[in-house]
Parts: C-alpha cells; structure tokens; sequence
C-alpha cells in the first residue's frame, strides 16, 4: 500500500519525470553519436579501402599491360601473377581483406590469400568485376556471407582512357568496425544507465527539496481541517513553494481572525438568544425545530433534547395542516392559547413567524419569536372588565336617579310623603355615586404615587379597639361578638393611621357583611419576626368559593355581585387595602373555605421611615 502512495506521490512523479528526461536525451544523444560514429567509421573504412584499391590498379596497370601484350599469355599470367602476388602481399597486405587481380578476361591471375590460391586461373563473374572490366569505376557493395560476417566488395578497373587491361576486387570484412562500435554502443548503454541511477538519487534528493514543503504544507493543511486552527509552514525559500507557504500562513491568519469574530458573533448570538425575553424558534425548511432557546423552553415548558427534530406543529400545539400557512414564505403573526400539561389556564402565545431565505436557493426555514402576552391578555382584560364595571356602576344610579326625577316630573312631586321618599332615594345613590368616585380617585392616586403616607407612632392596641367601637352598633343589631387579641411583644408601631384605619374599616366592615347573625369576628395582632407583624380579621361567614380566590383583589369583583351592590360596595375596597398596605412596604393576603368562614391578613414592616411617598 505504501508502494502504491509512493508512486502516486509527486515526489515519484518527478523522479519518474527527471528519468525519462535522461532516458530520452541519452536515446536521442547515443542515437546520433552511434550513427555518426557508425557512418564516420564505415566512410573512413570504404575509403581507405578504395584509396588502396586505386593505388594498387595504377601500380599494377604496368604490369597487366606488359602481359596482355605478350603472345604467350598463359605464361605472362603467370609470371605476371608471381610478381602480383609479392607486390599485394607485401606493399598492400590488409587485415581482414582479400585482393585479386584479374586481368582482361575476367581470369583471376593472383590473390593474397594463400588459401585461395586454387582460383588462380578461374574467371571470376562477380557483377562488381564485370562492372569494372567494362570501364566502370564506383563498384563496391556490402554485403553479409552466409557465415554471418559483413564484408565489402570494391572492384577497380586497371588500364588508362577506355582501354582497360585488367581490375583489382577486394573482398574485406567488416566485423572489426562493427565490433567496435558495438563495444561503443555498450559503453553507451553503461553510461546511459550509470546515468539514471544517479540522475535516480539526484531526483529523490532535489524532488525531496520541492516535496518537503509541500508535505509539510499538507500536513498543516490536515491539522487545520481537523481544527487545530494554530499551524505555522516554516517558509526555508523565496520560490514559488516558498511564496505558498507565505501565501498559507498568511491565509491561517486571516483565517484565525475570521474565525475568531464568528466566534465572537456566535457567542454575542447566543447570548442575546439566551437572554432574550421574548423565545425563539428555528426550523428547517420541513418546518422541523433545529434551535429553540432558553425562554422558548420556559414558556413552552419543554426540554430542548427532546423537541430538536420534531415539528413545530407539535411544539406549538397547532395543526399540522396548519403550519405549512405559518411557515411559509410571507411574514405571518398569530395569537396562540396553548394548554400546557400542567396548568389550569391556557398560555396565550403571540407568534410572529419570519421565513429565512436563502441567496439563490428561496426560503430555508423559519423563525418562530415566541412572546408570552398571558399577564398583558389579562390586563387587557382587567382593563375592559374595569371600564365596563365603571360604567355599570355609574349607570345604575344614575338610572335610578333619572326615573324617580322623570316620576318626580311627571307629578310625584305633588305627593309631600312619596316626594320626600323618591328624593331620599335619589339622595342615597347620588351618595353612592360620590363614594364610587372617591374610591376611584382614592385608587388612581395610590396608582400614580402622589399619595403620601404620613406615619406616626401609633398603639396597636388603640387602633384595633377604636375599629370595634366604630362598628359596635352593628355588630350589635345583629349579634354578633368581635374579639381582639394582641400577642405579647407589641407595643408601638409606625404607620399612617388615617389609611391603616381605612383597611380595617374595610375588612370588618366586609366580615360584618357576610357573617351570619350571632357570628363571630376575630383581630389578631402577633408579630411575625424581628421586622414585621401580622394583623388579620377572620370571621364565620359564608366563606369564598375557591374559583374566586385569585381575582378577590381585582377591582369591581364580587363575588355575588347583586348582594355585594345592595349592601352599598363598590367593589373597591380591597383593590384599595392592598394599594395602602403595599405603600407600608407590607403584603396582604385571604384565606377562605366556601361555608367555613374567611380570613384576610396583612403585614406592616415594625420600624419605618417616618413619611415616604409612593
């Protein structure tokens, strides 16, 4: 395997590459130095040879006419032949070659080899001879025996002008020059080869300069796509691979820098996403959840781990035929009452969906932004309920009193018993009209601080006396006994007489209200801790419905609205003890059982700054 990554590597490849260059250019070089060679020793052997040729038909020419003159030409040949014989075998031996001379008649008259000298007297008929003996001068040919070895033929006509007297025929071999040059072509062949194998090293030694940094450029590169986002290429040149490993480091830099602001971007986004008041919901382009944050899992009361993935149809408690309306491409705001598994009341939930698009792609999913408008729908609520019961509240009266003024108009008035009857009835609502709007001027101004608590030093014991004495008389009529009881420890307490008095007015007034006849009412004075006391009023009245317990402090609420009316409330009592004791800096509180009686408490801090506004 490492073999195969090796010769896949570039260092292989440029090795393989600096080879075949050598390769080609020793191929080409020894190509030509051989065939220059080869034709510079071929050239030079054939005119060497034909040098020797020539020299010896002009020698010999003398000779050969001197023979072809005599009458008895056999035994001129042969003379003729003798003194040839010496002359080639010693003026004009050549290694390797073979020299006959032929006179006239195409008849071989001597040889220089001794072993051939049975053809002395034979007619030789080689073409080249024939060529030769007919005036013909540029005969030779090469030519390869039957024993394997290449030799050359050259055939030189002997004579002067057009009368030719003979020819000389050389036969010589050419192994030795051929020898030579294939001993050149192996010296070639070792030089050829030594030269790879060096130009081998070489080219792991200077592939190994270019790759080196290149591997190490990849390995930086792999730790970087591993996260290891710290990678320094050492820079060793001012080349190209040099300016590369520039190039990356520069480029690790910058990368560092971009990913340390997204990093920062991510952080600032989850921050904000973490802190915001208002939930957030991401989804796919499927309108699958991918991202919620922390305030979308408390209103929804869901865990994160088992919410990613699914839809938010299912999150969100809508349809699923509907959220293909919500997630869509347009921006969409609904308002949801979502019933959580755990709670009596339904949460409503405004939604605002915002598609997310994608450049070139369209839109990619969705942003939910979740607000929890429960506390706002109630008030706003609370708000229409108050302006409706304002309004009902003035309305009665004021009809009340408009019916008996138009009975008044219409004669009554002549009547002195049942005018003086009619206008006391206009009297008491009028009055009840007077009392609804102090109260609620009394209210507003606990609602916008500009009532000012003035505290004095005050006896517990003398304020809770005095309330019982100012409804004695009532409580008398109808039987009922009133206790008060004050633990030990209580003494003095800092408070705005005038509008504590006010609360406990408020409260036996309520307990005389809705307690039977020969009932009792109990006020209870103890202290709570070093810092505060408790003073609360319980009764044995008819008690409160449990339904009714979280909205006793709402104003206008009653509880039977019809009986709470005749007895001449406003319904605002309680809406205003809980403004006066949240001035003190105290709470207040109703415990209550329906048929069983009722208790309300409230706290005042012990010590207190003398006066404060609220």
């Amino acid at each position: 395997m490492k073999v195969i990554r090796f010769f896949q590597s570039i260092q292989a490849k440029l090795i393989i590459i600096y080879i075949l260059l050598i390769l080609i250019a020793m191929q080409l070089i020894g190509v030509y130095f051989y065939r220059t060679l080869e034709s510079y020793f071929k050239n030079d052997f054939l005119d060497s040879r034909n040098k020797q040729v020539t020299l010896l038909a002009k020698f010999i020419e003398t000779s050969l006419s001197t023979s072809q003159g005599n009458q008895d030409n056999l035994t001129a040949d042969k003379k003729t032949g003798t003194d040839l014989s010496e002359i080639t075998n010693s003026l004009f031996a050549i290694g390797n070659a073979e020299i006959q001379i032929i006179n006239a008649n195409g008849l071989v008259i001597s040889t220089s080899v001794p072993a051939h000298q049975s053809i002395v007297g034979q007619k030789n008929t080689q073409t080249e001879v024939t060529r030769a003996l007919q005036g013909i001068k540029d005969n030779q040919r090469i030519f390869k025996d039957t024993d394997g070895y290449r030799k050359v033929v050259i055939a030189r006509p002997v004579g002067s002008g057009v009368k030719v007297v003979g020819a000389v025929y050389l036969i010589a071999n050419m192994e030795d020059l051929y020898n030579t040059l294939g001993s050149i072509f192996r010296i070639l062949i070792t030089g050829t080869l030594i030269a790879l194998g060096l130009t081998a090293v070489l080219g792991v030694m200077l592939s190994n300069t270019i790759t080196r940094p290149i591997k190490e450029i990849t390995k930086q590169v792999t730790a970087v796509a591993e996260g290891n986002y710290d990678q320094q290429v050492k820079v060793q040149g001012k080349d190209e691979i040099g300016q590369l490993g520039h190039t990356f480091n520069f480029m690790m830099n910058r990368l560092k820098e971009a990913l340390s602001l997204n990093e920062e971007e991510k952080e600032k986004l989850a921050s904000i996403l973490t802190n915001m008041n208002d939930g957030v919901i991401a989804t796919d382009e499927l309108g699958r959840v991918i991202v919620l944050n922390r305030r979308a899992k408390q209103i929804l009361q869901i865990e994160e781990e088992s919410t990613l993935g699914k839809d938010i149809s299912q999150i969100l408690g809508i349809p699923r035929e509907m959220s293909g309306e919500y997630v869509s491409s347009v921006k969409h705001m609904t308002l949801l009452e979502i019933q959580l598994p755990d709670a009596e009341e339904q949460l409503s939930v405004r939604v605002t969906f915002t598609p997310i698009h994608r450049r070139g792609e369209g839109v990619s999913g969705t942003i939910a932004v979740l607000q929890d408008v429960t506390e706002q729908e109630k008030l706003e609520q609370a708000r229409r309920e108050f302006v409706a019961n304002v309004s009902h509240e003035l309305r009665t009266p004021l009809t009340t009193i408009k019916s008996y003024l138009e009975a008044l108009d219409d004669g009554a008035i002549e009547d002195p018993q049942l005018a003086g009857r009619f206008l006391g009835v206009t009297r008491s609502e009028t009055e009840r009209m007077i009392r609804l709007v102090t109260d609620l001027l009394h209210l507003s101004r606990l609602d916008s601080n500009q009532a000012m608590i003035t505290k004095e030093s005050t006896r517990i014991a003398d304020m809770l006396e005095e309330v019982a004495d100012r409804f004695s008389f009532q409580l008398q009529q109808r039987g009922i006994r009133i206790v008060i009881r004050i633990e030990p420890g209580l003494s003095r307490i800092m408070l705005d007489r005038d509008k504590i008095d006010q609360v406990l007015d408020n409260l036996v007034s309520n307990a005389i209200k809705y307690t039977a006849d020969e009932g009792s009412i109990q006020i209870v004075a103890r202290p709570l801790n070093r810092d505060f006391l408790e003073i609360s009023v319980q009764d044995t009245g008819v008690g409160i419905p449990k339904k009714d317990l979280d909205r006793i402090f709402e104003r206008f609420y009653r509880v039977d609205k019809a009986r709470s009316r005749n007895m001449g409330g406003t319904g605002l009592g309680l809406s205003i003890a809980r403004e006066i004791i949240k001035a003190h800096g105290g709470t207040i509180t109703l415990d209550s059982e329906y048929g069983q009686g009722t208790r309300v408490s409230f706290t005042l801090p012990i010590q207190s700054e003398e006066s404060e506004a609220i």
